[in-house]
């Protein structure tokens, strides 16, 4: 199994950007989606989840109504639409895939990791 995330970049404060991570070697439909983030010396954080179907999402209160998850399951592939980024966004972004039955998704319920792409928003 592979998860590929990319998209990240560095852009300033209220800019925005979509990150993208290309899933393989699972049956993608089977799975919820995640976003995690990790910021220099912090712990990992969840950000969004995607159900299986696309039909339920789940955001941290702190990226609710900038933060828009996506998934497009003929390309196997989960989005993150960021807008208005704030220095705090600054991280690096993990994709994450749990198995499809769990809504909503604990972290220890992700069976596999991508390897992050980091996103640097200055002030």
């Amino acid at each position: 199994v592979q998860l590929q995330a990319s998209g990240g970049g560095l852009v300033q404060a209220g800019d925005s950007l979509r990150l993208s991570c290309a899933a393989s070697g699972l049956i993608f439909s089977n799975y919820n989606m995640g976003w995690f983030r990790q910021a220099p010396g912090k712990e990992r954080e969840f950000v969004a989840v995607i159900r299986w179907r696309g039909d339920l999402r789940d955001y941290v209160d702190t990226v609710k109504g900038r933060f828009t998850i996506a998934r497009d399951n003929t390309k196997n592939t989960v989005y993150l639409q960021m807008n208005s980024l704030k220095p705090e966004d600054t991280a690096v972004y993990y994709c994450a895939a749990a198995p499809g039955g769990l809504w909503v998704p604990e972290v220890n319920d992700y069976d596999y990791w991508g390897q992050g792409t980091q996103v640097t928003v200055s002030s």
